[in-house]
């Protein structure tokens, strides 16, 4: 069994900062999938407002979230690894939106929660694996 992380640790504050940083990136991203819903295919909208939400929480990664970054100094790199992890995330948020409308009924908002909480936890473990 592994023990608790100690108070001094920076995981649960760091967790705690992607959390926040997400929210508001999810904020946005639904903001975009509600106004690009309207005029154009759902899954469209999807990637708008995942892409824009992706944008959101790069900067708050960068500037807020992650004290450490493993490839600091090296920004294009870094950038890079960081929209290749988020394009897996953005076909798995799709993937999860077209599953949840088109074959389990749902509406979009509800396939949108569902799909952000996956990509969530995706993108976290990833990029702290990976980034910082």
């Amino acid at each position: 069994m592994r023990p608790a992380p100690a108070p001094d640790s920076p995981m649960p504050a760091e967790f705690g900062r992607y959390f926040l940083a997400s929210l508001a990136a999810l904020a946005l991203d639904v903001a975009v999938l509600q106004i690009t819903a309207a005029w154009t295919h759902y899954l469209l909208a999807a990637s708008l407002g995942f892409i824009a939400g992706a944008c959101a929480i790069y900067l708050l990664s960068t500037r807020w979230v992650f004290r450490h970054r493993k490839l600091a100094g090296k920004a294009p790199v870094e950038f890079s690894a960081f929209v290749a992890i988020g394009l897996a995330a953005l076909a798995l948020n799709d993937l999860i939106i077209y599953v949840a409308v088109d074959h389990f009924a749902q509406a979009l908002l509800v396939a949108k929660l569902i799909a952000a909480g996956a990509s969530f936890l995706f993108n976290y473990t990833a990029r702290k694996l990976a980034l910082f």
